[in-house]
């Protein structure tokens, strides 16, 4: 498995921009609904976490709410102690990491659902966590270490972080279509693959992102229908550059 996912991707023809972008939007068409269940999920679980991250300032919030009703300038008191400081910063840590956990897992399903309806292929993707059920030991791995490459890049003055977001957005779909792979041959192979084809992913990355948040002209609701429009051009990326395997996907392995 190593060795073939590397060798298709040393011999992987150059991507077709227009091409990826146009069925892209076909298949959008076809899967708005999918997106938005996934959307709608994801949010529904980082719900808790959120909340979880902004009750310790609910009183300030409410004090400046307040202060803008009785028409007065609002100064909140910031004489937090170190260790309050400390031990929030890693509350926000481990609750970023949670919700990409899940964030992955979802991904990784969606990327099933975008195969089945692509390809027709007869294979039922299962339920929407059925990657975090039979792979939670790995999308753990896999979440640690695309988060400490994110912080590694952002500590190195931002500029590495361009360099890292290209195949750190090919990390979900090698691992959805991929599951036998180790984390750092997925890890491995994302950086190969993107390496190879930085610029194409690169600008596939940043028109499908603007195009995601085009939902919030739609008073913020249709966001949650095309924010997973991201994942559908890295689709056929994948497809058109590594492509599939003969043979029935089973998630459980």
């Amino acid at each position: 498995m190593q060795n073939d996912i590397f060798n298709r991707i040393e011999n992987a023809p150059k991507p077709d921009f227009g091409g990826i972008l146009s069925r892209s939007f076909d298949l959008f068409k076809l899967t708005w609904k999918e997106c938005l269940f996934h959307g709608l999920i994801s949010l529904a679980l980082a719900i808790p976490f959120l909340i979880l991250v902004y009750v310790p300032f609910i009183g300030m919030y409410i004090e400046m709410i307040q202060a803008s009703v009785n028409g007065y300038n609002y100064q909140p008191e910031m004489d937090y102690s170190i260790a309050w400081i400390i031990g929030y910063s890693l509350l926000v840590t481990v609750m970023a990491i949670i919700m990409q956990l899940i964030g992955v897992g979802i991904a990784a399903h969606f990327y099933q659902v975008l195969k089945k309806q692509d390809t027709g292929s007869p294979q039922d993707p299962g339920g929407y966590f059925v990657y975090l059920k039979a792979h939670f030991g790995k999308i753990v791995l896999l979440t640690l270490a695309t988060f400490g490459i994110s912080m590694l890049a952002l500590l190195l003055c931002y500029f590495p972080i361009f360099y890292v977001m290209v195949p750190l957005q090919l990390v979900v779909p090698i691992f959805a279509f991929n599951k036998n792979l180790s984390v750092k041959e997925i890890i491995k192979a994302s950086f190969k693959l993107g390496n190879k084809f930085w610029l194409i992913i690169f600008g596939l990355a940043i028109i499908s992102s603007m195009i995601a948040q085009v939902g919030v002209i739609a008073c913020f609701v249709g966001v949650f229908v095309t924010a997973y429009f991201v994942h559908i051009p890295m689709y056929f990326l994948y497809k058109e550059t590594i492509g599939f395997e003969e043979g029935p996907e089973v998630l459980s392995r």
